[in-house]
C-alpha cells in the first residue's frame, strides 16, 4: 500500500492505558480539539467534555474527553431563528453519533501526530447518568464515547484486523463461503494469539447457560471474544433506552416486540 506520514500515523495507531507523567500542553489541547471540529458533519450535532483529574481518569490518563451528542446546542440556535425542531429522535441520534465518532477520530489522528496516544472507552453510552451528574448536562445532551489520552508510558504492538477482501465489496455485497470466513477468522485470531493478547490480560468472558467451557487460552481468541459478547449480553435495549431518556432523548420500545424471538 501507499504510505506518508499521515498513513503511517493511523497505520501505527493502538490503545494506549499507560501513560507517564508528562502532561501535555494547553497547545496540544487546542490543536486536538480545533482539529476535531475540522471532521465531516451532518450538523454538527457534537461537543467535547474534559476531565484533567489524573487521579480519577480511567487508566491514570493526564486527560479524559467525552465526545456528545449535542443536540441543545442546535435547538437554542432553532429558536433564535423562531424554529421548532420537527425532527425525531432516532434522526437526530444516527447524525449526531457520526457527528461524534468522526470528531473523535480527528481528535485521535491529531494526538498520535503530536506523540501522544489515547483509548477509547465504548462502554461511554451505558454510564450517561453518571455522567449528567459529573459535568451537569443539559437536557438533549447524550454522552457517545470516552477518550483516554496522554503520553504514553507503553509501546503495545497494533492489533490485527479482518483482511481487506472481507471489508471492502465493490459493485455488490458477497456471499461469504466457508473459506472466506474462515481465513478471516483466522487471521484475527492467530494475530490475538500470537501477541498472546487475552492471555496476557488474563480475560475470558464466562459462558452463560448450558454450553461447556471449551476455550483455553491456547485457542481463546478473538473471534470467540465477540462472539461471547453478542451471544450473551445486551438482549434487551431497556438500559441504553432508560439513559437516552435521561439525557432527554425518547425511543418508544415495546418490550413484547423483542421477546418474539
Amino acid at each position: 500500500m501507499l504510505k506518508n506520514p499521515i498513513i503511517e500515523t493511523m497505520m501505527n495507531r493502538k490503545s494506549i492505558r499507560k501513560y507517564s507523567d508528562k502532561l501535555p500542553s494547553n497547545e496540544e489541547l487546542t490543536t486536538i480539539v480545533q482539529a476535531g471540529q475540522q471532521a465531516p458533519f451532518a450538523y454538527q450535532l457534537c461537543s467535547v467534555l474534559l476531565s484533567r483529574k489524573k487521579n480519577k481518569n480511567p487508566f491514570g490518563s493526564p486527560w479524559l474527553f467525552t465526545i456528545c451528542l449535542d443536540a441543545n446546542r442546535l435547538e437554542k440556535i432553532m429558536a433564535q431563528r423562531n424554529w421548532k425542531v420537527a425532527s425525531n429522535d432516532i434522526a437526530f441520534l444516527i447524525f449526531g453519533i457520526q457527528d461524534a465518532s468522526l470528531m473523535a477520530e480527528n481528535m485521535v489522528i491529531a494526538a498520535e501526530s503530536l506523540g501522544l496516544g489515547s483509548c477509547f472507552i465504548g462502554s461511554t453510552p451505558y454510564i450517561a447518568k453518571s455522567i449528567i451528574k459529573k459535568y451537569k448536562l443539559p437536557k438533549r445532551v447524550f454522552p457517545i464515547v470516552q477518550l483516554t489520552m496522554g503520553y504514553p508510558a507503553e509501546d503495545p504492538t497494533t492489533r490485527p484486523r479482518y483482511p481487506l477482501e472481507f471489508t471492502l465489496f465493490e459493485d455488490k455485497y458477497p456471499e461469504f463461503d466457508e473459506n472466506i470466513i474462515n481465513k478471516a477468522m483466522t487471521e484475527m485470531d492467530e494475530g490475538y494469539l500470537d501477541q498472546e493478547y487475552y492471555r496476557c490480560a488474563n480475560f475470558m468472558i464466562p459462558l452463560e447457560g448450558d454450553r461447556k467451557e471449551t476455550f483455553d487460552f491456547t485457542n481463546y481468541s478473538w473471534t470467540e471474544h465477540i462472539s461471547r459478547k453478542a451471544g450473551q449480553w445486551d438482549p434487551f435495549p431497556d438500559d441504553l433506552v432508560e439513559q437516552l431518556a435521561a439525557c432527554g432523548f425518547h425511543i418508544p420500545v415495546k418490550q413484547n416486540k423483542y421477546n418474539e424471538n
